[in-house]
């Protein structure tokens, strides 16, 4: 673009160069020949001199260089008769000469050109100028445009990437678990054991096929330019909470560690959210505690009511955390391998209106807290108060 914008003002500039120096030649011809024709040589016309040749004797311009006339251009036209118009360099000087007759005698005009030579290096610099000047607005076009043009792609890149690290990060669990129990399934069934007694790890399998499903589709829609948000609705949360401990517990036996679910407050565990994004986060959550607790370990998971807000904690007392790096593990790729888990995590919570906080010491254990609004238990329906009794009638 700019290379195409810098060729178009080039070709401008020429264009108008030419122009005026056209104009400038047929300019000055002009004046120089009606100057010879009728001009007088005791009063020229401006920016020009004017000589006669009568007799020998050569009359000039008041003021005229001493260098002119051009007396043999006079005496070849004093004996031909025809006119000349020559360009001549005198004393470094270039001079526009026109000679002719003028009733029998020899005129001789001649011009300075060194002021039209001053014009046209005014006009050089002007067209430099203005070239500079359009060649660095054409990069700044071009820069502007370039990158609006290149957002859209970067724009595509980051989100291809972000859905690729996605992918592999939220079904990494739900393929661990269930091959984990599926294993266990395996191992019981090789050592005879009756198969009516696997019917609950088979309901587990079926039910982690199930919602790992929910984690394709959910990736699915993220994925797409403009996101499909699900629509909200009641989830108790503590249900869940027990639902994603029993889905884990096969993979917490694997690795000797006991996972507890309590229920505190007085009021309800209901919150208003999409049952499949909050199972996630749970999962995210048990997972990034799975993984920091060593065997004999102990996970607490707590779920307490309020009329206003529904909290969650999960508690362990593995490797710990630093305090002063708890925000850092809520970013992208920062926390020392569940970074990109908890970062989603924080993603899913905000998007339910909710907070996510982690605390702990190092080789004490640590604590993540999940806040989400309650959903506000419905109105009781009205009861109606009693009619109006008729008195009896008197005997």
């Amino acid at each position: 673009m700019a290379g195409a914008i810098s060729l178009v003002l080039a070709l401008f500039g020429a264009m108008v160069y030419c122009a005026t120096v056209s104009d400038q030649s047929a300019t000055a011809r002009r004046d120089m020949t009606a100057a010879t024709q009728r001009g007088s040589v005791a009063q020229p016309p401006p920016c020009i001199w004017l000589f006669e040749l009568d007799g020998g004797a050569v009359r000039g311009s008041p003021g005229a260089p001493a260098a002119l006339p051009v007396r043999a251009a006079m005496r070849q036209v004093a004996a031909t008769g025809e006119p000349r118009v020559n360009e001549v360099v005198i004393g470094g000087q270039n001079y526009l000469v026109r000679t002719q007759l003028r009733g029998g005698v020899p005129v001789q005009a001649a011009m300075d050109l060194r002021y039209q030579a001053a014009e046209r290096q005014r006009l050089l610099r002007t067209i430099a100028a203005a070239e500079l000047a359009g060649l660095l607005f054409a990069v700044l076009i071009g820069q502007v445009l370039a990158r609006r043009a290149i957002a859209p792609l970067g724009e595509a890149l980051a989100r291809q990437r972000r859905f690729a690290a996605d992918v592999s990060h939220e079904l990494r669990t739900p393929l661990t678990r269930l091959h984990t129990r599926a294993q266990l399934v395996a191992r019981q069934l090789r050592r005879g054991t009756d198969p009516i007694l696997l019917i609950g790890e088979v309901d587990q399998l079926v039910s982690g096929s199930r919602q790992l499903g929910e984690v394709v589709e959910d990736l699915l829609q993220s994925s797409q330019l403009r996101a499909v948000r699900r629509p909200f609705a009641p989830v108790d949360l503590a249900a869940l909470a027990e639902e994603q401990v029993l889905a884990e517990a096969a993979r917490a036996a694997t690795r000797g560690v006991t996972i507890e679910v309590r229920r505190q407050g007085l009021g309800g565990h209901v919150v208003r959210g999409t049952p499949s994004a909050l199972r996630r986060v749970l999962s995210a959550l048990l997972d990034n505690a799975l993984r920091h607790t060593s065997a004999g370990g102990h996970i607490w998971v707590t779920v307490s009511g309020g009329p206003e807000v529904v909290q969650l904690t999960v508690r362990d007392d593995g490797v710990g955390l630093d305090p002063d790096h708890s925000e850092r593990l809520f970013t992208r790729f920062v926390g020392q391998g569940s970074g990109l888990g908890l970062a989603l995590v924080r993603e899913v919570v905000d998007g339910h209106g909710g907070t996510i906080t982690a605390d702990g010491r190092p080789g004490e254990g640590a604590v993540f807290t999940v806040r989400l609004p309650a959903e506000p238990a419905a109105p009781l329906p009205p009861v109606p108060s009693p009619a109006p009794r008729e008195p009896e009638p008197r005997p």
